[in-house]
């Protein structure tokens, strides 16, 4: 399997699992902070979530390179790790503009010349 499809499949894997690992990380949080019942959630979901986010950054950055990502969009690849459940809604997004295929990048509209 060449690197580029394995590349892009585990991003797309890592999006989804970084968001999980958010709720996670919230429940934890809420027990934690407001019930004040057990500190057991963030403890186990605090460096899942962290390994997550650190994969998912650097699939964010490898497919930077490899897809050759405008910086835009591997700048907002990265900022979407930060707020929950971002990642989801970028994979989306990327997917759907071609950032994640496994051809060339994407292509831009060509102008068509007028009467030549």
């Amino acid at each position: 399997m060449p690197l580029k499809t394995v590349v892009i499949r585990a991003f797309r894997i890592l999006a989804v699992a970084e968001a999980f690992s958010w709720a996670a990380l919230l429940t934890g949080m809420y027990f934690k902070w407001i019930a004040r019942t057990t500190e057991l959630g963030v403890e186990i979901a605090g460096p899942i979530h962290g390994a997550l986010f650190v994969g998912y950054g650097l699939a964010a950055l490898a497919l930077w390179r490899i897809q050759r990502w405008p910086f835009t969009v591997a700048l907002f690849a990265g900022g979407s790790a930060i707020f929950p459940f971002a990642t989801i809604a970028f994979e989306r997004w990327a997917g759907k503009r071609g950032y994640l295929t496994e051809g060339a990048r994407p292509r831009t509209e060509a102008r068509e010349t007028a009467g030549v």
